[in-house]
This record gives structure tokens, sequence and C-alpha cells, in this order.
């Protein structure tokens, strides 16, 4: 039986992440989003010791359990992910 699906709001800093084969990739660095509005962006993921975080979509998450996030993306693709940047503090639109 596989555990249950819970909420990205949930996700914490050191959870596993596994490719979707189930190989460990890294582990979450970061959960990217806004909780006030449920809003999902996606995560940082931590692959090494002094790796920069890579940014993970939130449509390349395909499973969220206890303890570990599942992506829909092979180990190939993972290593191709971009090196995650901040956002502008605040994004105005300028009349």
């Amino acid at each position: 039986m596989s555990p249950d699906p819970v909420s990205w709001l949930v996700v914490e800093q050191g959870w596993e992440v596994v490719d979707r084969e189930g190989e460990q990739v890294g582990k979450v660095e970061e959960v990217v989003g806004d909780s006030g509005r449920d809003i999902f962006n996606g995560l940082t993921l931590a692959t090494g010791l002094f790796a920069r975080g890579q940014y993970v979509p939130a449509e390349q998450v395909a499973e969220i359990t206890e303890g570990r996030v599942r992506l829909a993306l092979g180990k190939d693709e993972v290593e191709r992910l971009p090196e995650y940047t901040e956002p502008p503090p605040s994004e105005q639109i300028q009349p």
C-alpha cells in the first residue's frame, strides 16, 4: 500500500526528492509559493553540499507524500534543471 498524498503546504526542507523511477535525486531546499492563496509554484532541489538549488516548477511535481516528493522527470531531466534565482520582492505592473 502506498502512502497517502499530502498538501504542498506541509512539505519541509530536507524531504527526500525522487525522480519518476523513485531514485533519490536530492532534498527539498525551499518550497516556492503563496501559502495565503494556496498557490504552489514549485520547489528548489538541493543536490549537493555546495551546489546551488535547482528549480523544479510545480507542474513537474508528480506526487507529494509524507517526507517525499516524486517528480515527473527522469534523472537526466533533473540534471538539466535550471538554477533557482530569487524572484523580485514584488512585481508591480506599470500603468
